[in-house]
């Protein structure tokens, strides 16, 4: 059957800046392989990136209700809700309507987090491909959890043991069971998270193929490398370089603090960001943080949105003004490209790690929840391109930036040297990663030409 315009790839991302960005990088990837993109997302997250769609040449962006009240929190459970009972129904009338004119749909790529879609692409009898968003260590890890309930690691319900035990198991011997993704909040929340991740393995194990926003990470590859029977075919896809275009950023960004980084001088300016996705720290935490910052005497940018800024000491703006920037949201790529920047302050999300890596800027590690945990246990042991506070009060804080910039030129050596590694030979494997799973794509399928 042949179409009179391109095949379409639908893809579907969880609903939160750290999952979209990835996502557009892969639409802009697949464009280069002669597809059509289109990402679907629920209204709010479509709502907060329409002023930036008709930058995107080429990407189509649709949207489905989500049925969540304007003035209701979108937490993590509101929303996991929403994807599960709401929005299934609309992205199954989307597909139905893509598939009825020339292009048809090759694939719905899915990210993992986003698993509900996955049942919806199979009703419609759309090939399914899994999109997995950050590292591919943190997917094993999701991967184990059969193995972890056996070895009596964690109950049914997910929760620890044997706390501050390694998880022992292949290719994780340096993970804690601390570090376990869904660890986050009360016993019930935990419970609950659990439960979401063992619903997206059990509709994951049925997926074809797995798209890894990862590269070659370093740590016991050969067991990275081993292809589950039981579970998708990994394709490692990072760095996912290509058409570049402004990313659709889910606030307004300052620019203002680039003008005030072109007055700093190189390597001098502490970088602080704690992300989009988890509320950064608390008020008590904000204070320690900010009293550190001050205690370095060091020029700092820090992103902080304003119902943050309770926890700033009195009098605190007025203090650090001839050196301190402020702002709620930053264009944080630029930031680390510049050459001013000599130490990232992070989360150690998986987004903000690959960007701090590929800017060559050396890392001091908070991580808060979720992977990034894992992230940060690879940041600080298996690379050593940064360094992890085990707190973040007034002296860890000095203490943590006085040993990352001043560290001698080792570690920042061994940034620059993964830089080159990723930006030169994970270019090309990923490149070579995307296009074996085209292939493999086109070969499974027989309902639209061969590109």
């Amino acid at each position: 059957m042949k179409y009179t315009h391109k095949p379409k790839m639908v893809l579907v991302p969880y609903p939160a800046q750290g999952h979209v960005t990835p996502m557009l990088k892969l639409a802009l990837a697949l464009q280069a392989h002669g597809f059509e993109s289109v990402i679907v997302t629920p209204e709010f997250i479509h709502n907060r990136i329409a002023s930036h769609i008709g930058s995107m040449d080429g990407i189509s962006f649709l949207s489905v209700p989500d049925g969540m009240d304007a003035n209701e929190p979108r937490d993590f459970f509101t929303i996991s809700f929403s994807m599960e009972n709401v929005m299934p129904v609309h992205l199954q009338s989307i597909l139905s309507s893509l598939c009825e004119d020339g292009g048809g749909v090759a694939c719905v790529v899915v990210d993992l987090l986003a698993s509900w879609a996955i049942p919806v692409a199979n009703h419609c009898k759309i090939p399914v491909a899994g999109f997995w968003p950050a590292m591919l260590a943190t997917y094993n890890l999701i991967q184990a959890i059969p193995d972890m309930i056996k070895l009596g690691l964690i109950s049914e319900f997910g929760i620890p043991q044997h706390l501050g035990t390694t998880c022992l198991l292949p290719g994780q011997s340096m993970l804690k069971i601390e570090d376990l993704p869904w660890l986050i909040g009360s016993t019930s929340q935990r419970k609950s998270r659990f439960r979401f991740w063992l619903r997206t393995l059990n509709r994951s194990s049925v997926l074809p193929w797995l798209l890894v926003n990862s590269f070659e990470e370093g740590n016991d590859e050969t067991f990275h490398n081993q292809q589950n029977p039981n579970y998708p075919q990994v394709f490692q896809v990072a760095p996912l370089i290509g058409k570049s275009c402004k990313n659709p950023s889910f606030w307004e960004e300052d620019r203002s603090c680039m003008n005030w980084l072109d007055d700093q001088k190189q390597n001098t300016v502490i970088y602080v960001s704690f992300g989009s996705w988890v509320g950064p720290i608390d008020q008590e935490k904000v204070t320690e943080l900010a009293l550190g910052l001050e205690g370095t005497n060091r020029p700092f940018i820090w992103v902080l949105g304003p119902k943050w800024r309770k926890g700033l000491p009195i009098g605190y703006l007025e203090r650090v003004s001839k050196y301190g920037k402020i702002v709620s949201w930053a264009p944080q790529k630029e930031i680390l490209q510049h050459k001013a920047v000599g130490c990232y302050i992070t989360h150690c999300g998986w987004n903000s790690t690959m960007e701090a890596i590929e800017c060559g800027k050396k890392l001091l590690c908070y991580p808060i929840a979720g992977d990034q945990f894992v992230n940060c246990t690879y940041i600080v042991k298996v690379w050593k391109i940064g360094v992890k506070m085990d707190s973040i009060r007034k002296n860890d804080v000095e203490k943590g930036v006085l040993e990352v910039m001043e560290d001698g030129g080792d570690m920042q050596q061994r940034v620059m040297d993964m830089k080159e590694r990723i930006m030169k030979k994970g270019v090309l494997r990923a490149r070579t990663s995307l296009g074996a799973f085209i292939d493999d794509l086109n070969k499974s399928s027989t309902e639209y030409i061969s590109l």
